[in-house]
């Protein structure tokens, strides 16, 4: 997904304010946007859940 720098940076921010991982976020979003003009969306709850799942890294530094 390609956001604008501030857009990254205020995500950075919001998601260390909310110790949620960054880059799950971004994987998130992507796995989102992948599924968005599909005429079908199966299967995206399974792999937004997989990436909830996933042992990325927790937060930034």
């Amino acid at each position: 997904m390609k956001l604008k720098d501030e857009d990254k940076q205020l995500l950075k921010e919001l998601c260390n304010q909310y110790n949620v991982s960054y880059e799950k976020m971004l994987k998130l979003l992507d796995t989102t946007k992948e599924y968005e003009f599909r005429e079908r969306r199966a299967g995206i709850y399974d792999a937004l859940s997989e990436i909830i799942k996933s042992n990325l890294k927790t937060s930034l530094p």
